[in-house]
This record gives structure tokens, C-alpha cells and sequence, in this order.
């Protein structure tokens, strides 16, 4: 090969390398473009979560029944098991017991003052038949006085006796209140013998199984109500003005396509004090020291769930 013919060949090479060098810079010009377009611009940035509620046990005892499973949705008073109750139905039974045997020594007042009452019954009779006498001169006053005496002692023999049988009735109805509470109680005790969902929601966690010994106070599900969900976002102080309670925002998130899904969220909670940026959340000002947490409420359709990202415009 000739000099001419390598020159020839040197300048061929170097404008190839010049059209490759600018088709790169013109795919990464486009892709930069591309990039930007998809791209949304936002106000603050942060992360999904629910108000989360832990259920736990209001028994001591063998679950018998547990009938819950992680992502299953509830209902509000919706019965999901129940807990071993029977030794607390056997003491209630014999407190039962206890209350009927008490109560069947008060005494019958009536039966019980119904010989003085008819002895007052007889005198009273007797004082008519003698007052008839001495009007007729056949008895003497002193006959009259004595069935007279006789008829105020025994109306104050019924009026003692009917005290005494009085208090003792009442002290034996007192004496069975308190087990009457007792019994109370363990009818309380037995109702929270059944496990009983209080809210409606998504179960997210079971901590129990069936067979398992539970006891007052340990958890046995985590339940949230997804229906409505929380982004918990960060706003820096330039921004606080930009907000307020009941405020309607947008709220941005990644769908599958590359791109945004769009919905709208109100604001429920601002708070009134600064913290440190946090770490796993990016505000649109970098540079912030400290931030602003706000709660946004957003409708779920059931596609938000707790952990996603999300970006707030105002």
C-alpha cells in the first residue's frame, strides 16, 4: 500500500470514529430526554403506612379455636375463636350454688309471726266479748284492763320479732351480693373467654396458633385498615406555608409502565415540631438539615401497600 492510499484509509477511519463518537452522544441525548420526560416533578417524597392495631389476648387459657389467617380481611365483631373457659363455668357454678344456699336461710316473716298473729287475733276477740260483759255488769274493769295488757304485749312481741327476722333476712340477702358480683365478674371473664375482632381491616400478622396457651395480654394478630391509607411524607420549612389541614394534594406513584399513577390525598396531620431529615426519605430541598412530617390520607384501591414510596405535588 502506497502513502497516498494510507492516508486515504487514516482520514476514512477517524470520520468513523467521529460518526460513532456522535451517534453515542446523540442515544444519550435522547435517553437523558426520555429520562426527563418520565420523570415527575414533586414536593416531597416519603413512604406508605397504616394506623396498625395489635390484638391481644384478655384470657388465660388453651385456644381452642383461632380462626385467622395473615392478609384475611376482617369484619368488625366478627367472632374468629375462643379460649379454654371451662374452669371459670365450673366456679361460676358454684358461686350459683353458694347464692342459692344462702339465700334459703332467710327466714318466712310471715310464716313466722302467724302464731302471734293469731293469739293477737283470739285477744282482740276476747276484749270485745269482755268489754260487752262489763257494759252489762257481768265482768269487772280489772278483766278488761288485763286483756288489754295482753294484747299491746303481744303486738310488741310481733313488732321484735318481725325486727329480728327483718335483720337477719337482709344480712343474709347482703352476704350474697358479693358473691352475686363475683359471678359478675366471671361472666366477664368468660365473654372475653371469645375472641372477638374489634375494627374492620387486613390481618397483616398472626403471632397465635390453635392449641397454643395464651395469656392476658399477649398478642395474638396485627390488624390495619387499608381502606384508607397514610403517606407519611417531609416537608422543609420553605414549605410549611404551602400547607394546611384538610389541604387536597396530589400524590404520585410508580406505576408498571414507567410512569406515574395519579391520586388524590388530603391532609390530616402536620406536625408542629422539626426533625433531622430522615434517612430513607428524600425532600426536594437535599440540603435540609431538618424537616416537617405531615400525614396525607389517601383512598387505597388496593394498590398502595405499606412500605411503597410515594411523591406529594401541592
Amino acid at each position: 500500500m502506497n502513502m497516498q492510499q494510507q492516508k486515504v484509509q487514516k482520514k476514512s477511519n477517524c470520520q468513523l470514529l467521529t460518526d460513532i463518537y456522535s451517534f453515542i452522544l446523540i442515544a444519550i441525548a435522547i435517553i437523558i430526554s426520555a429520562c426527563n420526560n418520565n420523570n415527575a416533578s414533586f414536593d416531597a417524597s416519603g413512604s406508605f403506612e397504616a394506623e396498625e392495631i395489635i390484638i391481644s389476648s384478655e384470657a388465660t387459657g388453651t385456644i381452642k379455636m383461632f380462626d385467622v389467617e395473615e392478609g384475611q380481611i376482617l369484619k368488625s365483631g366478627q367472632s374468629i375463636g375462643y379460649i379454654d373457659s371451662l374452669q371459670l363455668y365450673l366456679k361460676k357454678k358454684q358461686l350459683e350454688a353458694q347464692v342459692i344456699a344462702l339465700l334459703g336461710k332467710k327466714p318466712n316473716i310471715p310464716i313466722q309471726l302467724s302464731a302471734l298473729q293469731e293469739q293477737l287475733k283470739t285477744a282482740e276477740r276476747e276484749k270485745t266479748r269482755v268489754s260487752n260483759l262489763v257494759k252489762a255488769d257481768a265482768a269487772t274493769a280489772k278483766q278488761l284492763d288485763d286483756i288489754n295488757s295482753q294484747i299491746e304485749v303481744l303486738k310488741k312481741q310481733i313488732e321484735a320479732q318481725k325486727s329480728t327476722l327483718d335483720i337477719s333476712s337482709n344480712g343474709l340477702g347482703k352476704d350474697a351480693v358479693p358473691l352475686q358480683v363475683q359471678i359478675e365478674q366471671l361472666n366477664d371473664q368468660l365473654a372475653k373467654c371469645n375472641i372477638i375482632n374489634p375494627t374492620n381491616g387486613t390481618v397483616l400478622a398472626k403471632y397465635a396458633e390453635t392449641n397454643e396457651m395464651t395469656s392476658t395480654g399477649k398478642p395474638l394478630y396485627k390488624i390495619a385498615d387499608l381502606s384508607n391509607i397514610i403517606l407519611r411524607a417531609y416537608i422543609t420549612n420553605n414549605q410549611l406555608p404551602m400547607v394546611k389541614l384538610g389541604q387536597k394534594i396530589k400524590v404520585l406513584t410508580d406505576d408498571s409502565k414507567g410512569g406515574y399513577k395519579e391520586s388524590e390525598g388530603i391532609i390530616t396531620w402536620i406536625n408542629d415540631k422539626a426533625e433531622f431529615t430522615p434517612k430513607t426519605i428524600q425532600t426536594k430541598d437535599e440540603r435540609a438539615n431538618l424537616v416537617y412530617a405531615i400525614k396525607i390520607k389517601v383512598k387505597n384501591d388496593g394498590t398502595y401497600k405499606i412500605g411503597m414510596y410515594g411523591e406529594v405535588v401541592f
